[in-house]
């Protein structure tokens, strides 16, 4: 495991490739910013840091803010909104939107389904426009599959707002391999968003040789495991009101004991490379293919320096063993979600 001499620290050495999102897709920094964390499910976020994290992650390249309009019931566009409005004008035309709709919300703040029917994603996406100050969204995709609405309706709808010029691309989201099939064959998939880590790697039985096969890229999401395997997540540590994971199984009971004893056997590998543990899981991410484009969730600068840095981590084939004993596939304790929620996730079933 070695790291760029020359590189900046946070930053992509200068000429680097970018990565394409499928092979129709656009071609993107090699990683990604996730947004969500900024307005909900991790408690409350400090609005200027939040803000200069954009900015930050945007004066060192990064292009793709991912998004969902249902973030805080719209706040996470608007503070996308406010951070491009005042980011530099350099930083405002690399910058490029990716946003997940459809799922419906309550007063309360529950979630109550998702609606994928075409007149629904017209309106969502007309929201969308007006909460993001902006022409068009670069990547659009359903955050979750209606399974009272056939993929090819909702993806075709979306086809036709790519047709009108309100979209540029096509997504997907959590989604399985034959619907990614069935999607493809309506128009092109540039990407499939979806969850993919050390302690989730589901998607590589099946899912990623498909999407392989069709030419479509994948985003990944929870490459941390909403923080679990960053390194920095304590055993007895009190999370705040509305944090999802005082919900999520891996970070209940003996389950997040039996996880954090993963981190601490990763962390003796990344340490003994002098590496954090943060940056050997999103290398790790990496390096399972140019296709793959890793979503950081940081909600900090700091937090974000960190994660730019596993961009100069090079891992070796002796490194990426000692990485997987440390952390064997489907080692993880507990399901990714509440069942609930894993009751939503075509690529779950």
């Amino acid at each position: 495991m070695t790291t760029s001499e020359n590189a900046p620290s946070g930053t992509l050495p200068a000429g680097a490739p970018r990565r394409v999102l499928g092979t129709t897709g656009p071609r993107v920094f090699p990683l990604g910013l996730g947004c969500m964390g900024m307005s909900a499910l991790y408690g409350e976020a400090d609005r200027a840091e939040s803000l200069a994290t954009i900015h930050a992650a945007l004066d060192a390249g990064v292009t793709l803010l991912d998004t969902g309009d249902f973030y805080g019931m719209g706040h996470n566009e608007l503070l996308i909104n406010e951070a491009l409005r005042t980011a530099s004008a350099a930083a405002r035309e690399q910058a490029l939107t990716s946003v997940k709709f459809g799922a419906l919300r309550t007063v309360e703040g529950g979630f109550s389904g998702y609606d994928g029917r075409p007149e629904a994603v017209r309106n969502f996406l007309a929201y969308s426009l007006q909460r993001l100050g902006r022409d068009h969204i670069d990547i659009y995709r359903i955050a979750r599959l209606d399974p009272a609405v056939p993929i090819e309706e909702t993806v075709g709808a979306i086809a036709e707002a790519v047709e009108a010029g309100h979209v540029r691309h096509i997504g997907l989201s959590e989604v399985g391999a034959d619907t990614l099939r069935r999607a493809a064959a309506v128009a092109p998939i540039a990407d499939l968003q979806i969850e993919y880590s050390l302690v989730s790697r589901g998607i590589e039985e099946e899912i990623l040789p498909t999407a392989r096969e069709l030419g479509i890229g994948i985003t990944a999401y929870g490459v941390l495991s909403r923080g679990l395997i960053s390194g920095h997540f304590a055993r007895d540590r009190a999370l705040s009101p509305g944090d999802f994971r005082g919900m999520s199984p891996r970070f209940q009971g003996d389950n997040l004991g039996r996880n954090l004893d993963l981190v601490e056997a990763l962390r003796k590998v990344a340490q003994g490379r002098g590496v954090s543990v943060a940056q050997t899981a999103i290398a790790w991410v990496l390096s399972r293919g140019e296709d793959i484009v890793p979503l950081v969730g940081a909600r900090s600068r700091e937090r974000l320096t960190e994660a730019l840095g596993a961009l100069e981590v090079t891992l070796s084939a002796a490194d990426l063993a000692a990485i997987e004993e440390a952390v064997p596939a489907g080692a993880a304790a507990g399901e990714r979600y509440p069942a609930a929620q894993m009751a939503h996730l075509d690529s779950e079933h």
